[in-house]
């Protein structure tokens, strides 16, 4: 019976590809055997796929068709137990014998691993410059106890106090403190929502010092230092200050030198003796040593402490313009330069860090911008003179309360504000 069913089987090489069955235990016999039939199959040309290299191995298998799993098996099967047939050594792509062109070459993924690793390293030392510039700036930084226990007016703005002192080393060798004078004071805001502000307030301005009684608010800053001055002027502005920062004008010479000089104006000529400054009508632009005598003239100045004031907000805004310039960012050198000189002209209070002054760059920055405010409080004297202080200058005491809410909320009106009334 066996023999019969195995008749009528059609030879393997016969068998459908499509509900093929599992050869049984007496199929296994009578297949083993036989010798293996000569399977006669043709094989359809190809057209060659442009840019693709030549095929060799031989005929394909009748079960190699595109995009099939059996395209990927040899194009001749070993022998049971066998070693695949092999061609000449170096026959195959790319080696003698063949003019076919290595595949993936070696050269080429060394070439690749080279650019990767070369800009693997350029972007981390882009990244890694900028951040231990500013670890080792923020070390740079000189710091005071400045701030007092004001309770915040709760208005969303941010106040920074600028207190500029003048180095009595040059100017008076025999004055026993350093800066003991403030000889500009700035008040920087950024309010939640409005225009950013920055206020000069005029240092004979005529105030009442805690603890001092009345007096020119410069002089707080003998009597009690940073904190003294931040109080004295909370109490006249009625706004909390955030941040403190002190710049020693005597510093601005280094500055201006790191940066390779600024632009300044004038519209009027000055020969003055004090400042030793000489300067021709019109606008030039200036190395550090002029500029410190652009910063301190007062006494030919007509506004003269009011225009001293004007001259130094110039040359601050002029320092920043030319620390924006891009340049800076291709010259490692000359921003080393730079964080020296100005770490080296501020001082600032304990919560301070190096974001803190970039935040307040850019505060200047929109200030002296188009949509910012400049100027003075409303001033009603100049020439004040309430007895036992000498001339002081006297704000107007019905403008200036609501002129500093205005400034914590931003609702001044873009350009100079303030002045004599």
């Amino acid at each position: 019976m066996a023999s019969d069913r195995n008749d009528n089987l059609p030879p393997p090489s016969f068998a459908p590809r499509s509900g093929r069955r599992r050869p049984d235990a007496a199929d296994a016999e009578i297949i083993g055997s036989q010798p293996a039939p000569v399977e006669q199959t043709r094989v359809m040309p190809v057209s060659p796929v442009p840019g693709a290299p030549k095929r060799t191995g031989g005929p394909r298998h009748p079960d190699q068709r595109t995009g099939s799993p059996a395209a990927s098996r040899p194009a001749t099967r070993p022998a049971q137990g066998g070693r695949p047939p092999q061609g000449p050594r170096g026959a195959g792509p790319g080696g003698p014998g063949s003019d076919e062109p290595p595949v993936g070459g070696k050269p080429k993924r060394r070439k690749g691993r080279i650019i990767a690793i070369t800009a693997i390293v350029v972007v981390v030392l882009l990244l890694a410059w900028p951040i231990g510039l500013g670890i080792w700036a923020n070390g740079q930084i000189q710091h005071v106890d400045a701030l007092s226990s004001t309770a915040d007016e709760g208005d969303g703005a941010t106040t920074y106090l600028l207190a500029g002192s003048d180095s009595r080393e040059e100017t008076d060798p025999d004055s026993p403190i350093l800066g003991a004078r403030t000889d500009t004071i700035l008040l920087l805001t950024v309010p939640k929502s409005g225009t950013t502000s920055l206020i000069s307030i005029p240092r004979d301005t005529y105030v009442d010092i805690p603890d001092h009684g009345p007096g020119k608010i410069n002089a707080a800053f003998s009597y009690g230092g940073p904190p003294l001055l931040v109080q004295t002027v909370e109490a006249l502005t009625g706004s909390k200050v955030d941040a403190y920062v002190e710049i020693g004008f005597g510093g601005v010479k280094e500055v201006v030198d790191a940066v390779g000089g600024v632009r300044l104006c004038l519209d009027y000529d000055v020969d003055d003796k004090k400042s030793k400054l000489k300067w021709k009508k019109g606008c030039h632009t200036v190395g550090g040593k002029k500029a410190l005598a652009f910063s301190r003239m007062r006494y030919a100045d007509p506004k003269g402490d009011i225009g001293r004031a004007e001259r130094q907000r110039q040359v601050i805004a002029a320092i920043t313009k030319e620390v924006r310039d891009t340049s800076l960012l291709f010259n490692p050198g000359q921003q080393v330069s730079l964080i020296k000189a100005g770490t080296g002209a501020i001082v600032t209070d304990e919560s301070a860090n190096i974001f803190t002054l970039g935040r307040l760059a850019l505060a200047f920055r929109d200030a002296n911008g188009d949509d910012g405010v400049t100027g003075t409080p409303p001033i009603k004297s100049l020439d004040y003179r309430p007895g036992g202080v000498g001339s002081t200058v006297l704000l107007d005491p019905d403008e200036t309360p609501g002129f500093f809410e205005n400034v914590r909320l931003g609702k001044l009106p873009p350009g100079e504000v303030g002045g004599l009334e």
